[in-house]
């Protein structure tokens, strides 16, 4: 399947970068639906590495579009574990706080922190640095 997908992505000649901001926002929007790092690695890994691979896209640098895609939405996933107690401190000084506060209140820095990372991650891709010693962005 991967690599029939690789294959259909590569006859689109888009271009590694827009696949990868693609695949920062898919992770975002199932950010909501699977709240865990791990799982959704789990499933995503398998499928992705080889497809990006096969477009000349290191898997590190899938991860770390990964990890870009995972990291803004954490605040305001309703599965999120901490969210009844951030509700519940938000309540000392608010009475009438509840989840909708709490997730108002954060939604604009979750667009703040979205921007900031992808734009990052396009600045980081385009001048080729390496993402740790020895590990390049791309093949």
């Amino acid at each position: 399947l991967a690599v029939q997908m690789a294959g259909v992505l590569e006859s689109a000649g888009l271009g590694a970068l827009p696949l990868l901001i693609g695949f920062i926002l898919v992770i975002i929007v199932l950010d909501v639906i699977i709240p865990g790092v791990v799982p959704k690695w789990a499933i995503f890994a398998p499928v992705f590495i080889p497809i990006f691979m096969r477009l000349g896209v290191a898997p590190q640098t899938v991860l770390a579009a990964y990890r870009i895609g995972d990291s803004p939405m954490n605040v305001v996933t309703p599965l999120m574990v901490y969210l009844p107690f951030i509700v519940t401190v938000a309540q000392r000084y608010k009475r009438d706080a509840g989840m909708g506060t709490i997730l108002a209140l954060m939604l604009p820095y979750v667009v703040a922190i979205t921007v900031a990372w992808i734009l990052l991650f396009i600045g980081w891709w385009l001048l080729g640095l390496p993402l740790g010693p020895d590990s390049p962005v791309a093949l």
